[in-house]
């Protein structure tokens, strides 16, 4: 680990423990919160769950109302092309999609490419100051460069499996979903990049470049058999269900029993994880304002007691400096005012009693005359 990186560390350490604690008890209570939060949403949407009618697409019908209101539900179904179903293909691969070198038929294709890319500093690279800087600052963006991603959709059915011919059917609409969707690996390939004449250049100076190309095709088969969890209603005669915000699933492979077993396990772990770090918080907060609270009455009695003490000195220093004070006997600090206390353990009598507070205030508090560490000063009083 770099220097800079172990200051950065120190640096957040020290931030994080300042106040006692507080800082830390506060970022504490914040994730708890936002925990608190997530728990709230997760039961919510548990609760939803629970209370959604898990039909098939057969019996969709018979629990949709026929004011058009949309009603929450847990579709069990099929796969299909629209327009397979609803006869407007004409051959056998219309209205799909074909992923590459397979023939799969799908209604989703997510074709991601990949550009492998070469980051080898080289030699000149570890001098440079770009390689060092800003090959860092750019990672982030270098990353979505190499990256591209391309989605495809077509209209697709949820049907019965075992119905033929396909009398009901539900339309899946995804758009605007930002669920995840039970996508399946159809086509995996990496394409190596043939070095051109400057490869080695470029690798000399520490330039990027890309060396290969991974291709990857994710599609959703037609066939397969998924859950539909969403806002089903009738339009146009036709039954349609689309995605609720406030449910973390839309498509899945899971059933209904199991999507609630997992629901169910992510809300237990978000309750314990809000009580520990809310406990946490409480108690370090706590620590943080008992100990913050100590320190401030001892502040408070420190600075009665000083204010008292500077009153008595400044009414029996008004009373001494009305008589002459011999050269001999004025403090070495302020060479205003009589040698009135005494250093411990030294013993040296050589300043003023105000001088010599104002020295024991230091962080290493010594002895003006033979610079040994002091505890602290007494004051004499003359005869």
């Amino acid at each position: 680990m770099s220097s800079d990186s172990n200051a950065i560390i120190s640096l957040l350490s020290q931030l994080v423990l300042s106040w006692d604690g507080a800082v830390l008890g506060v970022a504490l209570a914040c994730a708890a919160m936002r925990s608190v939060i997530n728990f709230t949403a997760s039961s919510s949407a548990l609760r939803n769950l629970r209370q959604a009618p898990a039909v098939k697409v057969s019996d969709l019908r018979s629990i949709l109302h026929l004011d058009h209101s949309d009603k929450l539900v847990v579709v069990r179904g099929t796969v299909e092309a629209k327009s397979l179903v609803d006869g407007t293909w004409t051959t056998f691969k219309s209205g799909v999609l074909i992923p590459k070198d397979t023939n799969d038929r799908a209604v989703i294709l997510q074709s991601t490419k990949t550009y492998i890319i070469h980051k080898w500093k080289g030699f000149i690279g570890f001098f440079n100051l770009r390689s060092i800087v800003w090959r860092y600052w750019r990672h982030w963006k270098d990353s979505e460069e190499h990256e591209s991603n391309l989605v495809r959709k077509v209209p697709f059915v949820l049907v019965d499996g075992d119905q033929w011919p396909i009398r009901d059917m539900v339309v899946v609409n995804v758009d605007g979903s930002s669920h995840p969707i039970p996508l399946t690996i159809a086509y995996h390939h990496l394409q190596p990049v043939n070095p051109s004449p400057f490869s080695f250049l470029k690798a000399l100076f520490g330039t990027n470049y890309p060396i290969g190309v991974l291709t990857v095709d994710k599609i959703l088969p037609v066939g397969k058999e998924i859950s539909a969890v969403g806002l089903c209603s009738l339009k146009n005669g036709a039954s349609e269900i689309k995605f609720c915000n406030d449910l973390p699933y839309f498509l899945s492979e899971m059933s209904k029993d199991e999507m609630v077993g997992d629901l169910a396990s992510s809300t237990r772990m978000l309750f314990w994880t809000a009580f520990v770090l809310g406990s946490m918080s409480i108690g370090v907060l706590s620590y943080a304002v008992v100990r913050n609270w100590n320190k401030w009455k001892v502040w408070r009695q420190q600075r009665q007691l000083q204010q008292s003490s500077q009153a008595a000195d400044s009414d029996a220093e008004a009373q001494i400096e009305e008589e002459d004070v011999p050269e001999g006997q004025l403090c070495v600090i302020c060479l205003m005012r009589r040698r009135r206390s005494a250093f411990i353990p030294c013993g040296h009598r050589v300043c003023c009693h105000p001088c010599s507070i104002s020295i024991e205030r230091d962080i290493a508090p010594k002895c003006p005359v033979c610079r040994q560490e002091i505890r602290t000063s007494l004051r004499v009083y003359d005869s």
